[in-house]
């Protein structure tokens, strides 16, 4: 039984380390010493940060504002003086780790907290909802405090905040589990991309080796990543590259993978998360008109007097987990599905063009389910046509893809082309806030953002955006924010990064103001990327790149 000091202890090592690769040695020789399965798929989980895989609709529910009671109610310590420690450390787990080193309070009684027994309270706080479950869950993470050691309180606090600043993604877990069953990076990958589950993927792989892991296969209602498409560089390279090239539009909506057997039917959104109950009219429109057990891939738009409404109403209808019926009259939605990878009991490893035909034979399409009109072509006029219809329709452009691909869960490559009409964007991470002035000083108006470090995977900031917000905007965001500052310094607040801003540029300069060394100049907000993980954020070397590209120089 491995105990959670044994985690800790093995956390503070590696996170001194910076060197991916020996993150990925020391995490392969620590993983494979795990004798229990359930040990083993925890400690692959919580090490990236993770309680529960992304598809799981469980959650703590457990924010900053708890964990500061929690805290006050383990060591003695007032709400004030944890936040002075914050500011000093900058990270709420080492602020933790010092109250509870300085606690005032008398510890009676000391339980060895295990891996075990860690999940099992996170899975009875996930559980606890309605009146009085805010008590009880500020109850228990007490009692956890209580039991742990400084050094056990620094990473649960992390871990409960899914924020573990080891520098460990899914990456560098994938090449661990690799390593340590001597099995390739490219079976350890696939497997995760069908599972979505890399807790699972490791006891396959120490269990069952490379064979194990190749027979997983595509199950309905567990979520598959989905196949991505990189930047078009022009038609007429599309056409070279691929010879016919299938023309559909790119929708300005939000991506959904719909999971149907005849009885039960579950969407997941694009972060792989279930969000079935936010969408009744969609539901309703594939089991009345879907035949077979399937999984279809498409896009949900929402529709106002014939013309799409932006992205952002998509991302409400995703949030709303109340009076749903009511966001349903305001902003209704239609789906079109362009893909199936999944039908009666078989994965479709076919080329697209025959998986065409298998969404055709399964779709009866209705005012409000279509399949996405697709043109076959080598014709460089007649994809110009279709990217123009579409942008006159309201949408994004036009996807280009290679008739003759594979359906690749979570690769992003030549065999999907997405061709838009906007200028270059950013996927940016929010890190800070700054509360406005005057009849805006109850809302954070401007926002810090930062992008991610290739090598460290640490956040570096690039630009502050106070732009390209409507008032709406500045109140839902205000909302959606609040419960994550983990603390102020006078205006400024500090955020638990979980949300992606998609930002505009005028260009991108040097700047040392900014730890990535460049900054955005007239950055402006152009929508929150909710349906993005913070993981998929651009990185420094996107940042880079386009620096360079601004001015014809080479990498």
């Amino acid at each position: 039984m491995l105990t959670f000091e044994e985690f800790a202890s093995f956390c503070n090592i590696i996170e001194k380390i910076s060197s991916t690769l020996e993150l990925a040695a020391r995490i392969a020789e620590f993983i494979r010493k795990i004798e229990d399965d359930d040990d083993l798929y925890d400690v692959v989980l919580f090490l990236m940060g993770k309680v529960y895989p992304p598809w799981d609709e469980r959650e703590l529910g457990v924010g900053v504002g708890l964990i500061y009671e929690a805290i006050r109610i383990a060591t003695g310590i007032n709400k004030q003086k944890i936040e002075e420690l914050v500011k000093e450390t900058g990270d709420l787990g080492k602020a933790c780790e010092i109250a509870l080193e300085n606690k005032t309070q008398l510890t009676l009684f000391q339980e060895e907290l295990t891996i075990k027994s860690i999940r099992q309270i996170f899975d009875t706080m996930s559980s606890l909802v309605g009146e009085g479950s805010q008590k009880k869950k500020i109850r228990m993470l007490a009692d956890l405090f209580i039991s742990a050691s400084p050094l056990e309180a620094r990473y649960l606090t992390r871990l409960i905040l899914s924020e573990m600043r080891l520098g460990v993604g899914e990456g560098i877990i994938r090449d661990a589990i690799a390593k340590a069953w001597a099995i390739s990076v490219e079976v350890v990958e696939r497997a995760y991309m069908i599972t979505n589950d890399l807790g699972k993927v490791a006891v396959v792989a120490k269990n069952e080796g490379k064979e194990g892991l190749e027979k997983i296969k595509i199950e309905l209602h567990v979520p598959v990543r989905m196949m991505l498409a990189q930047v078009a560089e022009g038609i007429e390279d599309a056409v070279r590259e691929m010879g016919k090239v299938a023309v559909e539009w790119k929708f300005d909506g939000s991506r959904v993978q719909a999971h149907w057997d005849g009885e039960k039917l579950t969407i997941f959104s694009r972060r792989l998360e279930n969000v079935t109950k936010a969408l009744p009219e969609i539901v309703g429109e594939i089991k009345s008109n879907v035949k077979g057990n399937v999984i279809l891939d498409g896009e949900v738009i929402a529709v106002k007097n014939g013309k799409p409404m932006p992205f952002q109403h998509v991302l409400r209808r995703f949030r709303r987990k109340y009076d749903v019926s009511k966001m349903v009259e305001k902003i209704p939605l239609i789906v079109y599905f362009f893909d199936v990878l999944y039908y009666n009991g078989e994965t479709i490893d076919y080329p697209l063009y025959e998986r065409r035909k298998i969404l055709e034979s399964v779709i009866n399409e209705s005012e409000k389910l279509k399949i996405a009109k697709q043109v076959i072509t080598n014709n460089p006029k007649e994809i110009e046509k279709v990217y123009n219809d579409a942008l006159k329709a309201g949408h994004e452009g036009a996807m280009l893809k290679n008739p003759n691909s594979l359906y690749i869960p979570g690769k992003r490559g030549k065999n999907w082309l997405k061709l838009k009409a906007v200028m270059e964007t950013l996927d940016l991470i929010v890190v800070a806030g700054e509360w406005g002035e005057g009849k805006r000083s109850h809302l954070i108006s401007s926002y810090e953002l930062a992008c991610i470090d290739d090598v460290t995977g640490k956040l570096q900031t690039v630009g502050k955006v106070a732009t390209g917000f409507t008032d709406e905007d500045l109140e839902e965001l205000t909302e959606l924010f609040k419960p994550l500052i983990e603390y102020e310094e006078g205006k400024r607040v500090i955020f638990q990064p979980k949300y992606v801003f998609e930002v505009a540029y005028q260009e991108i300069q040097k700047s040392p103001k900014y730890e990535s060394g460049y900054a955005l100049r007239f950055p402006r907000f152009v929508r929150l990327r909710d349906d993005k993980d913070v993981d998929e954020a651009d990185t420094i070397e996107r940042v880079a790149r386009l620096y360079e590209s601004q001015f014809g120089k080479k990498a």
